[in-house]
């Protein structure tokens, strides 16, 4: 019913060969993410950080800041400034954020078979999830 096809797809040929262009691997692209979610993780934490300085913090900090630099080849992740944030229902944002590229990074953590990012994953969704329920609840005022 079906004529085989003949001849070359032009798909195939537009960019000559394949080795024209990079391929990553799958575990590649899933260090890039991972990577790009621990570092964003790594910036919303350094705004709690300015918000309400605590040692735990700044532990977690340093631990994020390690993992993105193991995934990138031990280039530092570049860092903001710390800056607060500055009313609750803000710091209640921010835990927020913070949980959800928490539990991003932990999805694709356990993809990759990365204990040690899945462990910090982990621990900082768990962290998150406590500050949340600590934060005085806002109430919505009409």
């Amino acid at each position: 019913m079906y004529e085989p096809i003949r001849s070359k797809s032009v798909h195939s040929t537009m960019a000559g060969s394949t080795s024209d262009f990079p391929h990553r691997s799958r575990e590649e692209e899933l260090d890039i993410q991972l990577a790009g979610h621990l570092a964003a993780l790594l910036t919303v934490t350094d705004e709690l950080r300015g918000s309400a300085p605590s040692a735990e913090l700044d532990t977690a900090a340093e631990r994020l800041a390690q993992q993105v630099a193991r995934l990138r080849g031990g280039r530092a992740p570049a860092r903001a400034t710390v800056t607060a944030l500055g009313d609750a229902a803000q710091q209640t944002a921010g835990h927020q954020r913070a949980h959800a590229l928490a539990g991003r990074a932990l999805v694709v953590a356990a993809s990759r078979a990365d204990t040690a990012a899945a462990i910090l994953a982990a621990e900082r969704m768990d962290a998150h999830a406590a500050a949340l329920a600590e934060l005085p609840e806002l109430t919505a005022t009409g």
